[in-house]
């Protein structure tokens, strides 16, 4: 009678041991989840954002749901109130959509941050087509290698994500890649009209805007390459 009890007694100590190593390991993946998507505007208010003070700024205002960014001489924008507050400053992507109005240069230039520096992804600058990031290593979206043209239409929503990684940049306008770049020991900066808009800001130049449905959530950091000491 004893040992059938001590076999049943191992028998559930066991159980239960691979239960608890269950439950550990489930509570482990979860902790490793990146968080869930945070809206950055909630569609109603500019609670945790500010005009940007460029001078020559247009008007903004909240319009169904969207930021109207006005026609500015030369930038309006708005910009992220309290730095500290930031969700992330690195693995992390950002979700927007966002149109141009009326004239004929960028209607999205989104301030973004890296660690403690920023860089601002362009679309539809210089003319209107240009999409890419400025600054790496002082050349901007025109003088780098994320240099893409595209034609851009006025009235139509554009949706715009950009991934930012330790060691690599990149970016979707509706789902199609138009930014993967390694980062490496490269540096990151803004140009200087739109240093006002660090470390997290969305602006327009000579052109009315909307902006609306602003998301982030975190990402997995990108996989060390095999080998790598």
């Amino acid at each position: 009678m004893l040992g059938i009890q001590s076999k049943w007694g191992t028998r559930i100590t066991g159980l239960l041991l691979l239960v608890s190593s269950m439950v550990l390991a489930s509570a482990t993946v979860r902790a490793q989840e990146p968080p869930a998507e945070q809206k950055l505007f909630d569609g109603t208010s500019l609670e945790r954002w500010t005009k940007t003070n460029f001078g020559g700024e247009g008007d903004v205002r909240i319009e169904e749901g969207s930021v109207v960014l006005g026609m500015g001489a030369p930038l309006t924008g708005i910009t992220w109130s309290d730095p500290s507050a930031l969700p992330f400053r690195m693995n992390y992507e950002i979700r927007l959509e966002a149109r141009r109005v009326e004239g004929s240069d960028f209607f999205c230039g989104l301030t973004f941050p890296f660690h403690n520096d920023s860089a601002s992804l362009i679309v539809g600058g210089w003319g209107g087509s240009l999409v890419g990031i400025s600054c790496l290593d002082r050349a901007d979206a025109s003088e780098n290698e994320t240099t893409r043209i595209r034609k851009f239409e006025k009235e139509k929503w554009y949706v715009i994500r950009l991934r930012v990684r330790e060691n690599r940049l990149q970016a979707w306008i509706d789902d199609k890649m138009v930014v993967d770049c390694v980062i490496g020991d490269r540096k990151l900066s803004t140009r200087s009209e739109v240093r006002l808009c660090q470390p997290l800001g969305i602006c327009s130049f000579q052109t009315k805007a909307e902006v609306r449905n602003i998301s982030i959530k975190g990402v997995e950091p990108e996989p060390v390459p095999s080998g790598t000491p």
